[in-house]
């Protein structure tokens, strides 16, 4: 089994992936609500290939300037100490992810970019296929000579390279390509419930082989069940664990917090293409539940009920993302990150 480093990684609480809306200005209330639940690190969409770049940078400037604004409850993370600090001061660090390579205009060049304004993780293809990788909802291809360019410039900026949403295959030839731990920062396992966005046995030995981690996210199209709770995240994080070991395990819920008085969608946005109704998504994300705001007090014990040991929670709830981050985010992010 893996070790973690230090008391502080051992208590973090890091949730790998949950979405906003993506507008300016978005109410950072969820993220209160997490904070005050103990979250101690959560991951952010700013993009998805859907998004344009005038949207995407929108956002970034947005969610830094409501960050830079309540210092007392929100952290910019620019590598682990940022993280650590924040644990020790009561706030909440975060991170940024963009959900596909459109936004990086084909241009590796700008992942470093992105690194600079607060993102953290990328995958490279939302659903659908792309010029750089394939989504798990298309025909399925192979990566690109652009997306191999792609996988050395996340490896180079120190991202966390994710394969969420990405197809069978080419998520089988980014982890092959990559120099650095990858992860999937919410995927559930097929074997449990048969769905496209699920990921296969061989995917996540694949991932654990990388030295990477498996987040389960909360949907209920991906969890098998209408109303999912904590109890449901814990038995798909028990099922990744007895595959290929809890230090491989980690958790991304993957909530939608919706604002009414916000409108976020971008121009021409047909949700029949992302979402497509034969891969199992009927009215779009219409037909999808999320776990509630405060499922993450609640893991401990759903996990504990399946038999897992308090180090082993530890492990899951966020000592496993924590390792990998130490590793792919070099401190230089700290010297070229711009400061809100």
């Amino acid at each position: 089994m893996l070790s973690t480093s230090g008391d502080c990684s051992k208590k973090v609480r890091w949730d790998a992936h949950m979405c906003l809306p993506l507008h300016p200005q978005a109410s950072f209330a969820p993220i209160d609500t997490l904070r005050t639940g103990g979250l101690n690190y959560v991951s952010i969409n700013v993009g998805m290939d859907m998004n344009p770049l005038a949207q995407v940078m929108s956002v970034i400037a947005g969610y830094r300037a409501t960050i830079a604004a309540h210092p007392d409850r929100y952290v910019q993370t620019h590598g682990v100490a940022d993280i650590e600090r924040a644990t020790a001061g009561g706030q909440i660090a975060i991170g940024f992810d963009l959900e596909g390579a459109m936004p990086l205009l084909e241009q590796p060049d700008m992942v470093a970019l992105y690194a600079a304004l607060g993102v953290r993780q990328i995958h490279f293809a939302y659903n659908r296929n792309n010029s750089v990788a394939d989504g798990c909802h298309d025909v399925p291809r192979s990566l690109t000579p652009l997306g191999r360019r792609m996988v050395a410039a996340v490896n180079a900026a120190g991202l966390l390279m994710d394969c969420s949403h990405t197809g069978r295959r080419c998520s089988l030839e980014i982890m092959d390509a990559s120099s650095q731990p990858v992860i999937f920062s919410h995927a559930n396992p097929l074997a449990l419930v048969e769905h496209g966005r699920n990921i296969t046995d061989e995917q996540i030995r694949a991932c654990a082989a990388t030295g990477g981690v498996v987040c389960v996210s909360g949907v209920s199209r991906f969890l098998g069940i209408a109303t999912p709770g904590a109890a449901d995240v814990a038995r798909h994080a028990a099922y990744v664990a007895g595959l290929v070991g809890v230090q491989h395990v980690g958790i991304g819920l993957d909530n939608g917090f919706a604002q009414d008085e916000l409108n976020d969608r971008p121009p021409g946005f047909d949700p029949g293409y992302w979402w497509p109704a034969e891969a199992g998504y009927e009215s779009g994300l219409g037909s999808i539940c999320y776990t509630p705001v405060n499922t993450w007090p609640k893991l401990d014990a759903a996990l504990a009920a399946l038999g897992f040991s308090t180090p082993d929670i530890a492990q899951i709830l966020g000592a496993n993302m924590m390792r990998v981050a130490r590793q792919v985010w070099p401190g230089l992010l700290n010297t070229f990150s711009i400061s809100p």
